[in-house]
């Protein structure tokens, strides 16, 4: 069975990649990294929504079926925004993967069955990839970390961390391409 190649991103994982100044790598991926349309238009298209389209960003809507279950979703969890939900239906309509680093999201995700990865499992795809260096990648996700509003696990970031720099001081930190 051939691994999904489309990536459906909440807004989060989009702003941390943004921060770190990884999206160039992001987009560089193997991966196709899309949007459903309510998500873009309330929160990243005034906030350099072009620069993504520009990138690789796909924009997708739902069809009347798939609308009618991210209001479901949103129902059975209130705290969900109507983006998350309507990201979730696109992502179980289609055989997705789901990007989010929101925990309910990801809950209900399993739930329905919906194969799901954070912002870490990204950067381990990045790296894996080559699509920066590893410098850029300790830099990105340093940056990321030190935002009073991260959530990340900060076990899993501190080792991360530690094998960038690792691969950087055995002069391991180029592209692998």
């Amino acid at each position: 069975m051939t691994p999904c190649r489309v990536l459906v991103a909440d807004s989060s994982v989009l702003i941390d990649i943004e921060r770190g100044m990884l999206l160039e790598a992001a987009f560089s991926m193997w991966y196709e990294l899309c949007v459903p349309d309510l998500l873009y238009h309330q929160e990243l298209a005034d906030h350099d929504g072009k620069r993504l389209i520009a990138l690789g960003l796909k924009v997708e809507s739902l069809d009347g079926e798939a609308v009618v279950q991210s209001v479901a979703y949103r129902r059975a969890v209130p705290a969900l925004s109507r983006p998350d939900c309507f990201a979730l239906s696109l992502a179980v309509n289609n055989g997705y993967v789901l990007l989010t680093g929101d925990l309910q999201l990801r809950r209900l995700a399993a739930k329905e069955g919906v194969a799901c990865h954070g912002l870490l499992w990204l950067l381990d795809r990045i790296e894996s990839e080559g699509t920066t260096s590893v410098q850029r990648l300790l830099d990105g996700l340093a940056t990321v970390f030190k935002d009073p509003r991260c959530r990340l696990p900060k076990d899993e970031v501190l080792r991360r961390l530690a094998r960038y720099q690792s691969r950087i001081d055995a002069g391991c930190g180029l592209v692998a391409r």
